[in-house]
């Protein structure tokens, strides 16, 4: 058995620990999402397939090498040294993607001249916010 674990979610599945997470087309949906087809690694409309010549590193019968696929699509596959536990993660344009979509509350604060200034008195403007606390 492997764990199997994403950012939203954990999974037992059949599986070898060592250094390239197989398992099968169904186990790889049921822990990540991601479901084998003809065409590829597939989730809803988008599918990444086998780089050409290099099939049999991705998909082998009804498995699929889901850290291979993992690390084509540029997100981090990372397993424990054992090869029992691997973390699949989330790729850094969809994290940069989930920041830049961010917005923060607006407040009001006094400067050192009292004079009242609102975060939205900089919208689409780099601020640094810089607080302290005494705990």
């Amino acid at each position: 058995m492997v764990t199997v674990l994403t950012e939203t979610s954990q999974a037992e599945v059949a599986g070898k620990p060592g250094g390239a997470l197989w398992m099968t087309g169904d186990d790889a949906e049921r822990a990540t999402g991601w479901r084998l087809k003809p065409e590829g690694f597939c989730q809803d409309d988008v599918c990444v397939p086998a780089p050409a010549g290099q099939e049999g590193d991705y998909v082998r019968g009804d498995e699929v090498n889901v850290s291979a696929f993992w690390r084509l699509m540029g997100r981090p596959a990372v397993a424990s040294a054992a090869g029992d536990a691997w973390f699949l993660g989330e790729g850094a344009q969809s994290r940069n993607d989930a920041l830049l979509s961010l917005e923060a509350p607006n407040f009001t604060l006094p400067d050192f001249s009292g004079k009242l200034h609102s975060l939205t008195d900089f919208r689409r403007k780099r601020v640094l916010l810089i607080t302290w606390a005494s705990w």
